[in-house]
């Protein structure tokens, strides 16, 4: 049988209240005294204050999992410690961390993001490493995860910058606060670090794929190899037209590098090779498209990077090699040329101006794009590409198309260049072969000779990597 007791104000045997109702307002307690729960009661619908409870009873000395509503001194006297923010978190959900032998500066104190994003970041756990630091985090949604409420707006500014840190590569060049690692070759960039936003969290890339052949027997000249490049991290004032606004988040891992061969040369009247693709992270160029041979009608050029051109024979527009295949963008690179005579029409090249199939100098190799000395450290770096710098001096340039061939007896004298970026000219000899590691398309062979036909190979492709890895 229920029963109910009706009263206003519950007094100690002193005469003071102790639970009293006024207004609707219920006050538990009076001046000078402690209200506490019994061990194993707990209390709901009251809230949180903003405030943890001190663990002060186990002093954290190695990797613990935080839990909601605490606070933990951590002492790292004796080596660092991880602080595992709690999986599964719920909005207002709390937890405090406090410097305790005042030795985060020797042995830093991390904190894992536990899954969750902190500061609405996910690239990378963060680490405290000022003696005394005291933190308090507060999960707020899964955009923002955990922010950091005793410092300012910014969870960043609670946080050590660490930077990108990172192996391998042919050769790392070195100016001022970044790094290049340079790839002619495969190989694997391996990231060890892979900062935060305070020091530095991304890289920018060059990647370059092989270039085209040229076509036999005055030919089409060899398309170069796909240029994609980015130029994001600062430090370089002077870039290329197709270069991405945005670089790459490199989480710690080890990245595979393929770089694109060149295509061998072509030595018979069979439809000239591609260049192979050259590949880091999610970044793929494509290898260039040959050039078709001479003396056949109907063999398109190929597509790729960039096109390779058409044939002396003056095929048409529609049998050059695409360009910017597949599609990208910023784009990869140009179509082919052709030449309505007899010279055949250059390999696409890199730059965003294209190789418009103008009659008299079509045959010229499509130009290729520069990157600025600074990607390479400075402009003393190592002379990796070609660079004929009538549109920047100081440019070092990539993915130049090769030149289309010709039929001396009909065009004595003729001569056509390679795009600045290392495509092959056809009066070369022995094999107008493009320049190495530069992306360029081989150049067609001449109508005359047995070995002024044979079309050049394709120079090979190059992958760079440059990053901020100090301030």
């Amino acid at each position: 049988m229920a029963s109910t007791i009706k009263v206003n104000t519950i007094q100690n045997t002193c005469g003071a209240d102790i639970i009293k109702e006024s207004s609707n307002t219920i006050t538990i307690g009076a001046s000078g005294d402690t209200v506490t729960l019994a061990s194993g009661a707990s209390q709901t619908g009251f809230g949180r204050t903003g405030t943890v409870d001190w663990q002060t009873g186990s002093i954290k000395t190695s990797t613990f999992t935080a839990a909601n509503g605490e606070g933990y001194f951590v002492n790292t006297s004796g080596g660092a410690v991880t602080m595992n923010l709690p999986s599964s978190p719920s909005a207002g959900d709390i937890v405090s961390v406090k410097d305790y032998a005042f030795t985060f500066g020797t042995n830093n104190l991390t904190i894992g993001r536990g899954g969750s994003n902190i500061g609405g970041s996910s690239d990378v756990d963060i680490t405290s490493s000022t003696d005394g630091a005291a933190l308090t985090f507060i999960y707020v949604d899964g955009t923002k995860g955990w922010l950091v409420i005793n410092e300012s707006t910014d969870t960043s500014t609670a946080l050590n910058p660490l930077y990108v840190t990172a192996s391998g590569g042919n050769a790392i060049l070195t100016s001022g606060d970044y790094k290049t690692h340079v790839f002619t070759g495969p190989g694997t960039f391996t990231v060890s670090c892979a900062g935060n936003a305070v020091g530095s969290n991304t890289v920018d890339y060059l990647v370059v794929a092989g270039g085209a052949a040229g076509g036999y027997d005055g030919g089409g000249g060899g398309g170069a190899g796909g240029f994609r490049y980015s130029n994001s991290v600062g430090g370089i004032t002077t870039t290329s037209p197709v270069a991405n606004s945005t670089g790459l988040s490199v989480p710690a891992t080890g990245y595979p590098i393929t770089v694109g061969g060149g295509a061998s040369g072509s030595t018979g009247h069979g439809v000239s090779g591609s260049g192979s693709n050259s590949v880091f992270s999610t970044i793929t160029s494509a290898g260039g498209g040959g050039g078709s041979p001479g003396g056949a009608t109907n063999r398109p050029a190929g597509n790729g990077g960039s096109g390779g051109g058409t044939d002396r024979g003056g095929d048409s527009a529609p049998q050059i090699g695409a360009g910017n295949t597949p599609p990208v963008s910023p784009p990869q690179g140009n179509p082919g040329n052709y030449h309505p005579g007899a010279i055949g029409g250059g390999g696409g090249g890199a730059d965003p101006g294209g190789a418009a199939p103008v009659p008299g100098n079509s045959g010229d190799g499509g130009n290729g794009t520069f990157v600025a000395p600074a990607f390479f450290g400075s402009s003393n770096a190592p002379s990796y590409g070609c660079s004929p710098s009538p549109l920047a001096p100081n440019g070092r340039y990539f993915s130049g198309g090769g030149t289309g061939g010709h039929n001396p007896s009909s065009t004595p004298g003729a001569s056509q260049t390679g795009g600045a970026g290392g495509g092959g000219n056809s009066n070369a000899t022995p094999n107008k072969t493009a320049a190495a590691n530069t992306g360029g398309g081989g150049a067609a062979g001449d109508a005359a000779g047995p070995v002024s036909q044979c079309g050049g190979a394709g120079g090979s492709g190059f992958v760079a990597i440059r990053y901020k890895y100090q301030n």
